[in-house]
């Protein structure tokens, strides 16, 4: 991988949701809530997943920090596996993974805004 690639995959997927939240704490409720995404990869590296890897991880581990930090306002993240809806485009990048449907995601994602947990990792695979 080229350092292109892990700066993209830093700038693209870490720093956006980073800023979503430095910016976000000064504009929602007191007891308001941010939900980010990261993904398998952070538990389960997978062949050149080196950069995706990289990325939910350090968005794994901002979300855990970051709770500490915005409290009362909440933070947390949905990590699915591979969604089911989009096996033909990338099921061969994870052989031997469970697929996760779209409508369990969004299970996750109620729950992490309408229940009272933060820094939680919501992982669905």
């Amino acid at each position: 991988m080229t350092a292109e690639d892990y700066t993209s995959a830093y700038h693209n997927k870490v720093g956006s949701q980073i800023e979503l939240v430095r910016q976000g704490v000064h504009r929602i409720d007191a007891h308001g809530s941010f939900t980010l995404i990261t993904g398998i990869t952070a538990r389960s590296p997978i062949a050149t997943g080196t950069a995706a890897s990289l990325a939910n991880g350090a968005i794994e581990s901002f979300v855990r920090a970051a709770a500490i930090e915005i409290a009362p306002q909440r933070v947390n993240a949905v990590s699915p596996t591979v969604f089911t809806e989009s096996l033909d485009a990338y099921g061969d990048y994870f052989p031997g993974f469970p697929s996760v449907d779209l409508a369990a995601v969004v299970q996750a994602y109620v729950r992490s805004i309408e229940g009272a947990q933060t820094g939680q990792i919501y992982a669905l695979d």
